[in-house]
């Protein structure tokens, strides 16, 4: 049975930047004022409607010591109440799921949250592959890399099989984000290009190949939560988009290394496995109208399709090779383009709901789905495999 709510909880404003390699004519604090400004407007309220501010990045990788006291010259936070969450690459969906919480809770009845990375100002991979016992965790070494998950499917499915199917599925997200004006990776891949992408792409780890592989990009991205009672006053021009319901699992990172000889259950299935049930969903291929999925890279995105949709053998693969996952498939994922085309880290998973909530208003422009989007499901991932799922729905008679 779903978690019970004291209230429901709706988002009711999204505000992004453009996302790119290097934002030069912005500093921090102004690109996080460039995304709230968004935000208010597109729910046409003021920081005087605003409880609470909630602030997320990596500021590991960027070395600035608590830069929400820095933003709050850009993010109207001065004389408000204001929380930072850090959570690795989940921040931004750990921001939802708070921000969630704390206002189902009735402690606050309307929040503003904030992610945002600007990692031409950092050292992403430096910053990882210091961040760990060099013994223990002497496998992240590589940083966010790691051919793991392509020489396990090239094993199951055999080697032909399994690089065009994670290459057919970097061109699909490269089409969906040719079509996000606000993407910042956009190549004009096409699916004639297979064959030599496969073969001509750098190698970074095994067949992990540099095309597979997220961008580094600066951004941020920002949502407006509030009550059922707030929502309904003050969403008078869109229709607010509402938090069904959400889970949060991970797993300490060293049971890899102490387990590597079998494979642990990925937490992504695990937590689907409880979301889904706890809500009385029993296909969500069938239930769900999108998926913003968190894919850092083309292999780990079709492996994990497996998982989050309680797929079994090679029903993902097939489902891609007949094009149900397009924009006019069966179960669209990231119609925004993904993480492999916009990866600015503190944000990247805060994207993934605040595109399924376009989704569901159908304000998403050239990349909205063509059919009605009433259920949509949004994921992220970060450290020792801490996976976020949330479900957002149009109405609220779940």
């Amino acid at each position: 049975m779903a978690k019970k709510k004291n209230r429901n909880v709706a988002i009711i404003g999204i505000g992004q930047t453009e996302y790119s390699s290097h934002k030069e004519h912005q500093n921090q604090a102004e690109m996080v004022n460039e995304a709230v400004r968004r935000a208010l407007d597109d729910a046409r309220i003021t920081m005087d409607d605003v409880d609470c501010v909630m602030h997320g990045n990596m500021e590991l990788f960027e070395m600035v010591y608590q830069p929400d006291l820095w933003h709050e010259i850009g993010s109207g936070a001065y004389g408000k109440e204001e929380i930072r969450i850090t959570t690795g690459g989940t921040t931004g969906a750990s921001l939802v799921c708070a921000a969630d919480n704390l206002v189902a809770s009735g402690m606050y009845d309307v929040i503003l949250a904030i992610g945002l990375e600007k990692l031409q100002e950092g050292h992403t991979t430096g910053g990882i592959t210091n961040m760990a016992d060099p013994l223990w965790f002497r496998h992240l070494q590589t940083g966010a890399l790691t051919g793991t998950t392509a020489q396990e499917m090239i094993e199951e499915f055999g080697e032909e099989r399994a690089k065009r199917a994670a290459m057919k599925y970097r061109i699909m997200m490269d089409k969906h984000a040719c079509l996000n004006p606000r993407a910042h990776r956009r190549f004009g891949l096409d699916y004639d290009q297979m064959d030599d992408l496969m073969n001509t792409s750098p190698k970074l780890v095994g067949e992990l190949r540099l095309i597979h592989m997220c961008s580094q990009s600066d951004g941020a991205c920002v949502l407006i939560f509030a009550s059922e009672e707030k929502a309904k006053k003050l969403c008078k021009h869109h229709p607010p988009v509402w938090i069904r319901d959400h889970i949060t699992v991970h797993r300490e990172e060293t049971l890899t290394n102490l387990f590597g000889f079998k494979k642990p259950e990925m937490t992504h299935r695990y937590a689907a496995r409880k979301l889904f049930e706890r809500n009385g969903i029993k296909d969500p291929v069938e239930y769900f109208d999108v998926f913003e999925m968190y894919d850092p890279s083309a292999w780990w995105g079709l492996d994990w399709l497996r998982e989050f949709l309680l797929l079994e053998g090679d029903e993902h693969l097939k489902m891609l090779e007949n094009d149900e996952f397009d924009m006019d498939g069966k179960l669209p994922v990231n119609p925004s383009g993904g993480v492999t085309a916009t990866n600015p880290i503190g944000a990247t998973a805060m994207l993934r709901p605040a595109e399924a909530a376009l989704q569901i208003r159908g304000d998403a422009g050239e990349h909205q789905v063509k059919r009605e989007v009433r259920h949509a499901l949004a994921s992220g991932l970060g450290g020792t495999f801490w996976t976020v799922l949330i479900m957002l729905e149009k109405d609220l008679n779940w």
